[in-house]
């Protein structure tokens, strides 16, 4: 009986020894598989980049600005005798818009005119006199002296009269008045603003990237609130500075107003097509912002490698590469959240076409 229970002993024994390296190597196994499956590649979508033909067009805000605009100023002090305006009326270059009293002037102008005719007679009889050396030559000067001078004093007297008349220094609508007829005028004051409107500016700013895309002569095209066509200008100027703070291009262009849809001081929408070019296009949510500018995840070497870009042209579903992406960099544009430098990636998809708009 003993013999047979050390038997049943070491046989129980034996199978608790088998169970124990059994469960060992289980947990082994195990704990070599972990490191497999952390090792394994995150499946992404990419696009191959490459140069496509892109249409640019540059949208901008901007504002209608008067072809010319000045502010009526009398030159000289005076009573306002006539105002020759209507509110919101046309005028034309050279036209009278005010009137300031010149009485005294044109009395002293008659008084000069009689001093001027003396002087005449005298200088002629002081020249029949210097002819047959009857007066000296220094006499008869001083007679021309005369004559001189009072000439001189009626021009600058006939000056000071016409300043007295204000006119319109071109074509132009007049815009409200400031003052009224009796008032005293001095320089300075303002009688009321003119605006040539027709043609009209369009004053707009675009970011400095594109100031080597634009010229002179450029067709542009903008739109207003409230009128549904779109329309046409030419630039007619370009700043030759770009603003520091801003780093902007302002731009100047001209547009036909025939119509007088458009007013000085308006809002306008401008749209400024550039030349067509190839370049890079990118979906939009393959380029993500950071602190200090933006990056891109590449797929180089089976990882994921992150790289700083520069962008131009966005559309609605694309972006322009400027710098960081070339010709046949495949772009990750998927599972962008879990993406981390160096992380092992592979190919789900693979597209050669950007994604249209």
């Amino acid at each position: 009986m003993r013999p047979l229970i050390v038997i049943i002993a070491i046989i129980l024994g034996l199978g608790a020894l088998k169970i124990y390296v059994w469960d060992t190597e289980s947990i082994e196994e195990t704990s070599s598989a972990k490191p497999k499956a952390s090792a394994s590649s995150l499946p992404v979508d990419v696009y191959v980049a490459a140069e496509v033909s892109t249409d640019n067009t540059v949208y901008a805000s901007g504002t209608i600005v008067a072809n010319e605009e000045v502010e009526l100023q009398s030159e000289v002090s005076g009573r306002l005798i006539a105002l020759h305006i209507k509110e919101g009326g046309f005028v034309r270059k050279g036209q009278l818009i005010a009137k300031l009293a010149d009485d005294d002037l044109q009395a002293q102008m008659k008084k000069l005119e009689y001093e001027d005719q003396l002087a005449n007679q005298i200088e002629l009889r002081q020249q029949k006199l210097l002819d047959i050396d009857a007066i000296s030559k220094e006499e008869y000067d001083l007679a021309v002296n005369k004559l001189n001078t009072l000439q001189a004093d009626k021009e600058l007297l006939q000056v000071l009269i016409e300043k007295t008349s204000v006119r319109a220094p071109f074509n132009g609508r007049i815009g409200f008045k400031n003052i009224s007829e009796g008032a005293y005028v001095t320089p300075g004051v303002v009688i009321a603003n003119l605006v040539q409107t027709n043609p009209i500016k369009v004053d707009f700013a675009i970011p400095e990237k594109y100031a080597n895309s634009v010229s002179v002569d450029a067709e542009i095209t903008f739109e207003i609130d409230g009128v549904d066509d779109r329309f046409i200008a030419h630039i007619i100027a370009i700043d030759p500075s770009v603003d520091e703070d801003l780093r902007t291009l302002k731009l100047r262009a001209s547009a036909n107003n025939s119509l007088g849809l458009l007013r000085p001081g308006m809002f306008v929408r401008v749209e400024l097509p550039l030349e067509s070019q190839r370049s890079i296009m990118v979906p939009t949510e393959a380029v993500m912002p950071i602190l200090k500018g933006k990056i891109a995840y590449v797929k180089k070497n089976g990882k994921a490698n992150e790289v700083k870009v520069s962008t131009g042209l966005r559309t609605d579903r694309n972006i322009q590469i400027l710098d960081g992406i070339e010709v046949g960099d495949s772009v990750i544009v998927s599972a962008l959240m879990t993406l981390k430098p160096d992380l092992p990636v592979s190919t789900r998809n693979a597209f050669t076409e950007p994604i249209g708009d």
